[in-house]
This record gives structure tokens, C-alpha cells and sequence, in this order.
């Protein structure tokens, strides 16, 4: 009924699901070297991260498994082992969940289908709620409640 009454002079466009969709791109990009990283550190090696030359070239051996995969030479024990895929799988489903979670609140907040022009329960509280009843209960009821005079 609202949406009926109101117009929006700004057309949706292409720019804000790319912004969008590159952002959860890169959110699960950088998820997968930090569930490799977890791995890592879970295993006892400390954290580490892979240069930044190789954080696109390191993605298949990564997804491999290979724990060695993009970080510099000697970073890890050549015989380094971790539990890679169980952890990435991990950071990538608490990412997801994270984004979903932030979706749903951006689409609530944002989306065609949100309340417009409804007070906050603050607002609503501070114009009709007991606390101002009680302050204009003299304007509201005279008879009940007269002003208080002053002393002479």
C-alpha cells in the first residue's frame, strides 16, 4: 500500500549487485587462504599467509590440499601436514553464514519490501508512552489532576 503512494526517482541498476557480488567474491576468495591458514596454525606451525604474488596462483594447490601451496620457500617443515580442506570448508561456511546473515539484514533494512515511515519504539515511546501520559496528565485530565499552584 505504501509503495503505491511513493516514488522513487533513482532506477535500480547494474553497479550495486556488482559492487555486491564482487564483495562476496572476495569475502570467499580471502576464506579460502584463511581456512588454509587455520589449518596451519591448528597443525602447529604458526600462521601463515601466502605472498601477495601468489594469492590467485596458489588457489588450485590450496584447494588441493597442499598446505605449501603460495607461501614462501621454508615457511613450513617439508614434511608439514594439516587437515587444509576440513578447515577451509569451515571458514567458508561461517563466511556464508556471516554473509547470509548480512544479507538478510541489508534486505530488511533496504529492500522493496521495507516499512516506510514507521517511528522507532523510542519514538513512539517518547510522543505516546506512559512517561509523557503522565507529564500533560493535568492538560489530559483538569479535573483529576489540576496544576499545582504556587505558595503564596
Amino acid at each position: 500500500m505504501q509503495q503505491q503512494r511513493r516514488h522513487n526517482p533513482y532506477p535500480l541498476t547494474w553497479e550495486i549487485p556488482l559492487a555486491v557480488l564482487l564483495g562476496v567474491v572476495l569475502v570467499l576468495f580471502y576464506g579460502l587462504h584463511a581456512g588454509r591458514g587455520l589449518a596451519i596454525w591448528l597443525a602447529g606451525y604458526g600462521w601463515h599467509w601466502p605472498t601477495p604474488t601468489a594469492l590467485v596462483s596458489s588457489i588450485p594447490g590450496v584447494v588441493a590440499g597442499d598446505p605449501h601451496a603460495g607461501l614462501a620457500d621454508g615457511a613450513l617443515p617439508a614434511g608439514a601436514t594439516a587437515p587444509v580442506l576440513v578447515c577451509i570448508i569451515v571458514a567458508e561456511l561461517v563466511l556464508l553464514a556471516g554473509i547470509t546473515l548480512l544479507t538478510v539484514w541489508g534486505w530488511a533494512r533496504w529492500g522493496p519490501g521495507r516499512i516506510l515511515g514507521m517511528a522507532t519504539p523510542t519514538q513512539v515511546e517518547h510522543v505516546l508512552g506512559v512517561s509523557r501520559l503522565r507529564k500533560v496528565r493535568h492538560v489530559i485530565r483538569p479535573d483529576l489532576y489540576p496544576k499545582k499552584r504556587a505558595l503564596r
